[in-house]
């Protein structure tokens, strides 16, 4: 299945992300979530770079951002830019942006990798030459020349474990890397030891082998947690930075920051709100489909209150500020997610529940050996020796291995199908999941309307693509994007916008007008107009996503429930619940609420798959037990979201779980191969009857095992 809309939208994310460079304080960050493919970059980067003033201009197809390099240019300019290009364009705080997209620690376990694998592949050499037959003092200098090799990249590459040991240790706890530093430590000491005593075994190649391919386990691991940035920190960023403020007659453009109580500002046609206050002149349309899911723009005038984040579409209104800083709405959703996060960030994986477990049995068993051999032989080197190598030979290589191999497999097989895994616990999580909650629009809706234009006459259907292709208003552009795109438009002059109720122009001598049904003479559907003649009813229906009602279907036949969560009327998510055959349908539904009646579901014990695309999904989605977004959503949406919906199909999302339901069964398998293996090797590294290089080998292909039982996810 495709996961892009055209060719170069599967090799744009790479090359956006090499030639990207890093983010300034001086820069301006707009998100973009409508842009899909190479062609979108290219009108987007031409359309800002032809602004004088702007000298770079970089769009991120994969992170739907561009970053501006401008001098003295309002983001909001730009943001008009954009607007005039087709791109619908969010102003994003630059140094939020900044601080959240660094990945330093991902660059240090390369570069550990890295270092790891050089020092193996070279100990190796010389580790061949002294099993060909090298002897006396050739085998003495190539032990040496291992050593001084492998203990500087062990001391470097292994700090990863070394760090997480010791503060597991610190507090009197156990993890995963407490036996495995154990080992490495240990194996890399005795192996010193033995080479300046002159002995003839040493375990350098073992170690870094250890090392190396725990350190890819680690790696792939963090490539799933990387893409899991804080929802809150996005929901932060989307905030407008600057306000137009009024003082003393003069409107001046201020940081945000600055604002207090009482303050008066201005918001133009197109800005988005950048804190909560109250209309005292002026009217428009606000788009609230963000914060509350409405799928129509709401007619708001004078004494209405308004919400940081909303995006006055039709006319420019005044305001006396009534929330700043951490009181406005977007300040109060963030707060909300960063709680869910934290909450649901207390999941443990499973490999964690079994070190919890296995890393103090695999301790005392070596002691006890060590113990046993030191009473039976009274000889301290050999019983050393023997409890190494039930160190190593019980080394929890597999187990490190067992999860991040079949979750990578996994993830792989996902994307493939259009699903990107975020979260390194997801997949675990999405396993188990019995019910699942839907979001209306933009999720299960396409979130843009459809008209049937089959009865209207050729010259009114002139007359309306004119009108709507003049208007920014949401409904008009609907209209216009339903209407064939070789249809000519009728020559209009004095075309005006009417906030709250439509746009009117004159056609040949009449008025024309389009808008809100009891505006033009109608009844509640949006309506056209043409001067004394009936109005004509435009019956819009919202298109539906592709697969969804496949996806519900196959859901629902599995025994699953399912719900619809939306802000939009009742009259609209009921009307697609019984299109769908969704019998539980809730409307009109706050961003609390939303996660409010997540968090009751969670408490009578089920364990609920969110799906949504809005801000008022964001602490719905950090709330569930597992979550997905379209990657049509908002930033914040998908930092919140566990997966993120590549395809436009929702049909992929059963098979979501399908798959995840085999990962977790394949890691179940492979704590049983671990275990196997225990029981076999064990006994035998206990009686003494392997060296710790057999050891590594036995080790080695227990993890081979594992990787190659993880390839049956596919």
């Amino acid at each position: 299945m495709s996961v892009a809309a055209c060719p170069a939208c599967s090799v744009t994310p790479l090359a956006q992300d090499v030639a990207a460079r890093a983010i300034s304080d001086s820069d301006i960050v707009l998100s973009l979530p409508t842009i899909h493919c190479a062609g979108c970059i290219g009108t987007v980067e031409r359309a800002l770079l032809a602004v004088e003033g702007v000298t770079d201009a970089r769009v991120n197809l994969s992170r739907k951002r561009v970053t501006i390099a401008a001098k003295d240019i309002d983001p909001e300019t730009m943001v008009n830019t954009l607007a005039d290009a087709g791109y619908e364009a969010h102003i994003l705080d630059a140094p939020m942006m900044a601080s959240v997209e660094t990945d330093a620690e991902g660059r240090r376990l390369l570069i550990r990798l890295a270092v790891a694998g050089f020092a193996m592949m070279n100990v190796m050499l010389f580790s061949v030459a002294v099993w060909s037959g090298a002897a006396h003092a050739t085998q003495q200098m190539f032990h040496w020349l291992s050593a001084l090799i492998a203990v500087p990249a062990l001391a470097f590459s292994a700090q990863v474990f070394f760090r997480n040991a010791w503060q597991a240790l610190r507090v009197w706890s156990m993890n995963m890397d407490v036996p495995i530093s154990l080992a490495i430590i240990l194996a890399a000491g005795l192996s010193v030891f033995e080479t300046a005593t002159g002995g003839e075994s040493v375990y350098f190649d073992a170690a870094l082998s250890l090392t190396f391919f725990l350190l890819i386990g680690r790696y792939l691991d963090h490539r799933t947690r990387i893409a899991a940035r804080s929802a809150a920190q996005e929901l932060s960023a989307l905030a407008s930075p600057n306000a137009v403020r009024i003082q003393d007659g003069i409107a001046r453009t201020v940081p945000v920051t600055t604002l207090a109580l009482g303050d008066t500002i201005r918001v133009m046609v197109g800005m988005r709100v950048p804190v909560d206050g109250k209309i005292t002149s002026g009217g428009s349309d606000m788009d609230r489909s963000f914060l509350t899911g409405e799928s129509l723009p709401v007619n708001v005038k004078v004494g209405d209150q308004i919400a940081a984040g909303e995006v006055n579409l039709t006319g420019p209104i005044t305001l006396v500020v009534t929330a700043v800083g951490a009181d406005t709405t977007l300040a109060r959703m963030a707060a909300l997610v960063e709680t869910a996060e934290g909450a649901r960030n207390k999941y443990t994986a499973l490999a964690d529940r079994a070190a919890q477990i296995y890393a103090p049995a695999v301790h005392l068993l070596a002691l006890v050996t060590f113990i046993g051999w030191m009473v039976l032989s009274a000889d301290v080197a050999l019983a050393l020796n023997i409890a190494i190598s039930v160190l190593i030979i019980t080394c929890p290589c597999a187990l490190g291995l067992a999860v991040p191999a079949v979750m990578t497999t996994a993830t792989g097989r996902l994307f493939r199908r259009g699903l990107l895994v975020k979260n390194g616990t997801a997949l675990e999580r999405l396993s188990q999941i019995d019910t699942v909650v839907f979001d209306k629009t933009g999720t299960l809706t396409e979130g843009y309307a459809r008209i049937d234009t089959a009865t209207i006459a050729p010259d009114s259907l002139a007359v309306l693509a004119a009108m709507a292709r003049g208007s920014e208003h949401p409904v008009s552009r609907a209209i216009a994007a339903a209407l064939p795109a070789d249809l000519t438009a009728a020559d209009l002059t004095d075309i005006t916008e009417h906030p709250g109720q439509g746009i009117s122009a004159m056609w040949q001598g009449t008025q024309v007008r389009l808008g809100k049904g009891s505006w033009v003479g109608a009844g509640s559907s949006p309506a056209l107009k043409i001067g004394s003649s009936d109005a004509i009813e435009l019956h819009i229906t919202e298109t539906l996503r592709a697969g969804a009602t496949e996806a519900i279907a196959t859901l629902q036949a599995q025994g699953i429930p399912v719900h619809i969560f939306s802000g939009d009327t009742p009259e609209a998510v009921n009307g697609l619940a019984d299109r769908l055959g969704v019998t539980s349908a809730h409307s009109q539904l706050l961003p609390e609420q939303k996660m409010q009646m997540i968090r009751d579901m969670s408490e009578n014990g089920a364990k609920v798959l969110m799906v949504g695309d809005g801000l008022n999904d964001t602490a719905a989605l950090a709330q569930a037990y597992a979550s997905i977004s379209p990657a049509s959503a908002l930033d914040a949406s998908r930092a919140a979201s566990d997966i993120v919906l590549l395809s436009r199909s929702m049909a992929e999302i059963p098979d979501a779980i399908a798959t995840a339901k085999s990962a977790r069964l394949r890691v179940l398998e492979n704590f049983s191969i671990a275990a196997a293996y225990n029981c076999v090797a064990v006994p035998v590294a206990i009686l003494g009857y392997a060296s710790p290089l057999s050891a590594a080998i036995a080790m080695s292909a227990s993890s081979i095992t594992v990787l190659l039982n993880a390839l049956r996810v596919r």
